[in-house]
């Protein structure tokens, strides 16, 4: 099997693609990467003689078309995907999540190639805090940022290309991500990284916004499973009942770093934050029996810290950037 991945070098595509060659031995993996500043080369250092990295734009059909033609399936991670960016920048949003994803449908449309395509829970809005509602495959979109509106569109476009020409694609909107190789400007990783470095956690607001957390094997787990047991032309929602406002979050990390749970501070909210995310994955789990291996988010955090902790020398070039443009930010 040959496997064309978008984003490869990324948090999530790292993960995944560290998963296939675990996983599927005999894959023969091509990761595609433009290598921006949430790409990192060293995800993959320790793959090199398994996977071939190609530096490139998924927007250039130049690139794409001969990795289209030599694959027998593309998974499509890349994506621009910080909100605070997509606020202070919306055009590379326009044009890696929506110019990029028309540039694979229209390559793998031409060589007739199974194609999934990664998607976010974001582009169904936000609930209030006390609905009881959870996201189906059914939600109305309502996205509510740049970075969620290209995310819906992008969709919009797989599902046109499966009507109208006959694409062999699926779609997974899943919760929020967390474990190895995530960018230390992410919420996690930036509290974890802190107080490595003995700095209090940071926490927007009042920090009562929840997220449905997953971690990041599962919802790779799920991916595959989609794959290879998923009805063509169907979307199916990632999640793993892990519902945690910011608060709880920040407070678990303190306690499991062996500080007081309280010892935080409080920043600026950021522009249009969104209440709560909530995952209903039943069709996933009914329809093709998937069951996550953290099922307990204290544990899956553990295995986080503790990744983190080993890895330094992997977040470490990052850091001071990251927290000079927070603080620039009064963040």
């Amino acid at each position: 099997m040959r496997v064309l991945i978008t984003g490869g070098a990324g948090f999530i595509g790292a993960n995944f693609v560290h998963q296939t060659v675990e996983d599927h031995p005999g894959a023969q993996v091509t990761v595609l990467d433009k290598l921006t500043y949430a790409g990192n080369r060293a995800s993959l250092a320790d793959l090199s003689d398994r996977v071939t990295l190609v530096e490139g734009d998924i927007a250039n059909g130049d690139v794409v078309d001969p990795l289209v033609r030599d694959a027998d399936v593309v998974v499509h991670f890349a994506a621009e995907s910080h909100n605070d960016n997509s606020l202070n920048d919306p055009s590379p949003f326009v044009s890696t999540n929506l110019i990029g994803t028309f540039t694979l449908l229209e390559a793998v449309r031409r060589h007739q190639v199974r194609y999934h395509h990664i998607s976010t829970d974001e582009v169904y809005g936000d609930l209030e805090l006390d609905d009881p509602a959870k996201f189906t495959e059914q939600t109305p979109y309502n996205p509510s940022s740049p970075y969620s509106s290209t995310k819906a569109g992008s969709d919009l476009l797989v599902r046109a290309w499966v009507r109208s020409f006959g694409v062999e694609a699926t779609i997974s909107n899943c919760s929020n991500n967390y474990g190895p190789y995530q960018h230390i400007e992410k919420f996690i990783p930036r509290q974890i990284t802190n107080l490595i470095d003995g700095v209090r956690p940071k926490l927007y607001g009042a920090g009562q916004n929840v997220r449905d957390w997953i971690h990041v094997r599962d919802h790779n787990t799920a991916v595959w499973r989609i794959i290879e047991q998923g009805r063509i032309g169907e979307t199916y929602l990632i999640g793993s009942d892990g519902e945690k406002n910011n608060k709880e979050v920040v407070e678990l990390i303190l306690e499991l770093m062996g500080h007081d749970p309280q010892d935080y501070e409080h920043v600026a909210d950021r522009p249009g934050h969104d209440l709560r995310y909530a995952i209903d994955n039943t069709r996933l789990r009914e329809e093709l029996g998937w069951e996550p291996q953290f099922k307990d988010f204290r544990s899956g955090l553990e295995d986080t810290i503790a990744w983190y902790r080993d890895n330094e020398s992997w977040w470490r070039p990052q850091k001071a950037a990251v927290e000079a443009k927070y603080a620039a930010q009064g963040q």
